[in-house]
């Protein structure tokens, strides 16, 4: 075949030509223009960032007819045999495939000999962590003493699978991942030479997808141009390349944040049926999270160079009234499902469990809006007063009150649930007065009563305490038990009384007994707090419920 894809057509053939390398190459071309070229140079980094390319580069550097030069012209026939690939003394060897001990003797014996034609031998181990160990510990002595004429230069994307014991022996150069913004300058000059045209959006989106690797980026703009011919559109590119566009993303996110569940699926059902991979869709949404996490919390930059300035600004009017706790609660849930979508033999149906759960959490408040209830909340106690400290008396010195002494200041209006102890007494002389009264007509009942202590009067309703798990209960449980109290209960108040049985241990019991003068006043005194227009106040403004009311 004639044609010559972009990533071997466009590969580097000078330093100055390296994209994104420039702490390495810039070490490089200083090495050789002082002449401190170490014997072994170990190159690690990501794949297709230009390992191989800087190495095959260095090669022309040192063999060069005018070198050894920082800049080869690649016009002599060195130049040119290196460039091709058929300089006889430069070796590109595949260290997945020669990983053996009989390869590294070989290459070993080779070392011996003058180069043929060129200043020096070299050698240029790709994926050098796949040889084994013997074939490690062969190399060890060549390459730490290397002949004069011979140059090892090694190219891993694993450098921590190299022995230490080869590490200690080159000089090691990282490389790191191109920048999206990198990548589309060399994307763009390369579609300027060929006359094709594609908006900045569309180079933006391969050079995302390219995750950093220069030969990723190059391969997928050579799929792009082959489906456009003369050009595309930034929708022909998210079609040729299988991607998912911003703006459903934006979308999607909406509706979690909004509560739209059905919404949200129906968005999820038809990526599915465009033939979107349900893996990559949840990758896309975790990114888009953590970008919209990043845009809440004030950063720009380098984090967010992907996105476009609209796509920016759509995102910030999208979280203008969501708090960054919730932005972060609603990341970090979806994060936890990473594990479960991407193993499952059912990603759509984890992922839709983890958009349901989102699209219901709770959304959080922030610490501003916590700060301006409170100030709020302050504001409205001034402005209506503190009956709380007008009403209450202060208390004799030496004397203390009780916390709940709320009961001074509670509506009028309110009435107590608890009634019929201002007509028979205190519960104690009520209780008195009911045990005779089984006793006259029922004596079986007293002695299943002995122990039994009354708690609550109500409109229609007695509570009476007795001993959980014991053969009285049993007893008073029974239904035609049951029905003799209350016809009893009915003559003595002189109105229909249900009977309610409270259990309890008899710890509890004897605490019972001990409060029970006053129980009375006790609930009086809750009732009283509930309805305190201070409590009443706090429960509107913070959304809240009460738990539990505590009596000091």
């Amino acid at each position: 075949m004639s044609y010559l894809v972009l990533a071997r057509k466009h590969r580097p053939q000078t330093f100055e030509e390296v994209v994104g390398q420039e702490h390495v190459t810039r070490t490089l071309q200083n090495a050789i223009g002082t002449d401190r070229v170490a014997h072994a140079l170990l190159f690690a980094g990501p794949r297709g960032v230009g390992k191989t390319s800087v190495a095959r580069i260095m090669a022309k550097a040192m063999n060069c007819e005018t070198g050894p030069t920082p800049s080869p012209c690649n016009r002599c026939e060195r130049c040119k045999e290196i460039t091709d690939g058929i300089a006889i003394d430069v070796f590109e060897i595949d260290g997945a495939s020669n990983r053996g001990i009989d390869e590294v003797r070989e290459l070993r014996e080779n070392t011996k000999y003058m180069p043929s034609q060129s200043r020096y031998k070299v050698y240029i181990i790709d994926e050098v962590h796949m040889l084994t160990d013997p074939a490690f510990n062969a190399l060890l002595k060549t390459l730490e003493e290397p002949p004069g004429h011979v140059l090892f230069f090694f190219a891993t994307t694993e450098p921590h699978k190299l022995p230490i014991t080869i590490l200690s022996r080159c000089q090691r150069h990282n490389f790191k991942r191109i920048g999206p913004a990198p990548i589309a300058d060399s994307l763009e000059r390369i579609c300027r030479d060929a006359s094709f045209s594609i908006s900045p959006a569309g180079l933006r989106l391969i050079s995302a997808k390219a995750s950093g690797s220069m030969r990723d980026a190059l391969s997928l703009l050579d799929q792009v141009m082959t489906y456009g011919q003369d050009g595309v559109t930034d929708q022909e590119v998210l079609e040729s390349l299988g991607g998912i566009d911003q703006a459903v993303l934006s979308r999607l996110s909406a509706t979690l944040l909004s509560g739209e569940t059905v919404s949200a699926l129906s968005i999820l059902e038809d990526l599915y049926n465009h033939g979107q991979d349900i893996r990559q869709v949840y990758t896309k949404l975790l990114e888009h999270f953590r970008n919209m996490l990043i845009v809440k919390m004030g950063c720009t930059g380098g984090s967010l160079e992907d996105l476009h300035d609209h796509e920016l600004d759509d995102m910030r009017k999208q979280l203008e009234t969501v708090s960054v706790e919730t932005v972060h609660q609603m990341f970090t849930l979806l994060f936890e499902s990473e594990s479960t979508i991407k193993f499952s033999s059912q990603p759509k149906i984890a992922l839709e469990a983890a958009l349901i759960k989102l699209s219901q959490s709770q959304r959080i408040s922030s610490f501003d809006e916590i700060i301006d209830k409170l100030d709020h909340f302050s504001k409205t106690l001034e402005e209506k007063g503190t009956p709380l400290k007008e009403q209450t008396p202060d208390p004799p010195p030496g004397v203390e009150t009780p916390l709940a002494s709320v009961e001074e200041v509670s509506p009028p209006e309110e009435e107590s649930s608890d009634v019929g102890v201002e007509h028979y007494g205190s519960l104690q002389q009520t209780w008195q007065g009911l045990l005779a009264a089984f006793g006259r007509h029922s004596k079986p009942l007293v002695p299943c009563l002995e122990k039994a202590e009354l708690t609550k009067i109500g409109e229609d309703f007695l509570e009476i305490a007795v001993q959980s798990n014991s053969f009285f209960t049993s007893r008073l449980k029974e239904e035609r038990t049951l029905n003799t109290m209350k016809e009893i209960c009915q003559d003595f108040f002189k109105r229909d009384m249900r009977i309610k049985l409270l259990e309890l241990e008899k710890a509890e019991q004897d605490g019972v007994a001990a409060g029970t003068d006053k129980g009375q006043e006790g609930h009086q005194l809750k009732r009283d707090a509930l309805n305190h227009p201070i409590v009443t106040d706090a429960l509107e403004i913070f959304n809240g419920k009460v738990v539990d009311v505590k009596i000091l």
